[in-house]
């Protein structure tokens, strides 16, 4: 009996023990991330590669699942790589994509149906390498729409239609599109769009979206649109960005002058490079290109302290600038999800090392990262 009382209560103490120290035990706290802290504000996305949805960076991809609520594709839905050959189509990187976009719960950003770089060789040449009739091009970018938009219907949530069309001065891009054409080019591709999927939003998307006299030919050109009764919802600022410009306060004129046409507006390719821009050109033409040289790669070794934190405050300035805004912007993206992969290591000049992200090469969230979340939770 003696014995049953003592182990009785060697027992009460062994529970009494366990509880005080659960009760003390530290408990987990959920990890905060952009899109839980941006949930409810505007959607946050990055663009992803084929290899990433090959599952060829593995870290990568648990960094969208983890931090992102939208993709846009980065190039496998460009007509070269998407439509590479006359009459026949390479869906299986695109597929690829909406599925990892689906099965994640994410909004789904199709780019692009329609740009004058990366086109496809054969897509303005008839047969004798001639430009072809504008009842031909105008065919060929019906087939062209219609079957990757038809292709997706009801699963790609939104199509950057058409792409840099307006130069920086505020004028038509002489691309074939427009040379063969007209301007109506524009007009049909929205159209064409909107036939193949009725529900699909339907976007403009341009860079240097903020100089004033291409700020006011994108507004015109989308105005004119909306006019004449075609379904334009909303126009992309690409947000290519540099540590000195542009400032604030024209980006913000550029967002409120957008939304004022009762489109959304929405921040599409969001990087800001922090190397030296090799020319009095102020550009995001994939065309431009510059020699590598010292000068124009000094951060080879990483980024200074205080650069890091020029770099810091800057994506800061710009999401206090979009949640300010938040009742008209419906999605900031990121073009790319970490240093390494960014498309500004080899443009305008090939072989440079830059940090133009939220995620450096090692997969780790910057000191910006931390900002947005707390600017958000203001």
């Amino acid at each position: 009996m003696k014995t049953k009382k003592v182990l009785q209560l060697t027992a009460l103490i062994l529970l009494i023990t366990a509880a005080i120290s659960s009760c003390s035990a530290p408990k987990a706290v959920k990890e905060d991330t952009l899109k839980d802290a941006l949930l409810g504000k505007f959607f946050i996305g990055a663009a992803v590669n084929v290899s990433q949805m090959a599952g060829n960076d593995s870290l990568a991809v648990e960094l969208v699942k983890k931090n992102f609520n939208s993709i846009v594709a980065e190039n496998c839905m460009k007509m070269e790589n998407i439509h590479p050959v006359k009459g026949e189509f390479f869906f299986d990187e695109a597929d690829a994509f909406v599925e990892f976009g689906e099965k994640n719960n994410m909004k789904i950003i199709g780019h692009t149906l329609i740009w004058h770089s990366q086109a496809a060789k054969w897509a303005f040449v008839d047969d004798e390498g001639k430009d072809v009739s504008r009842e031909e091009l105008i065919e060929r970018m019906r087939n062209h729409i219609h079957t990757i938009v038809g292709r997706y219907k009801g699963r790609v949530h939104g199509w950057d239609v058409v792409n840099e069309a307006i130069l920086d001065n505020g004028e038509w891009r002489q691309s074939k599109w427009y040379t063969i054409i007209g301007p109506e080019f524009i007009q049909l591709a929205f159209e064409f769009a909107h036939e193949a999927d009725p529900n699909a939003e339907l976007y403009y998307n341009d860079y240097n979206e903020w100089i004033p006299a291409k700020r006011d030919g994108i507004y015109n050109m989308v105005k004119d649109l909306i006019d004449k009764g075609v379904k334009v919802d909303g126009i992309g600022l690409q947000g290519h960005l540099a540590l000195d410009s542009p400032s604030i306060e024209l980006y913000e004129e550029a967002i409120v002058k957008y939304a004022s046409l009762g489109v959304q507006t929405m921040v599409t390719e969001l990087d800001i490079t922090v190397l030296p821009w090799p020319s009095q050109q102020v550009t995001a033409d994939i065309s431009f290109s510059a020699e590598l040289s010292t000068e124009y790669n000094p951060f080879v070794n990483g980024l200074p302290d205080s650069v890091s934190v020029e770099l810091t405050n800057r994506f800061a300035s710009f999401f206090e600038l979009f949640l300010k805004h938040q009742d008209k912007i419906d999605r900031v993206t990121l073009w790319g999800v970490h240093d390494g992969q960014s498309w500004k290591n080899n443009w305008p000049i090939r072989g440079r090392k830059d940090y133009p992200l939220l995620f450096d090469r090692q997969y780790q969230p910057k000191p910006a990262v931390q900002r947005i979340i707390e600017l958000a939770k203001q």
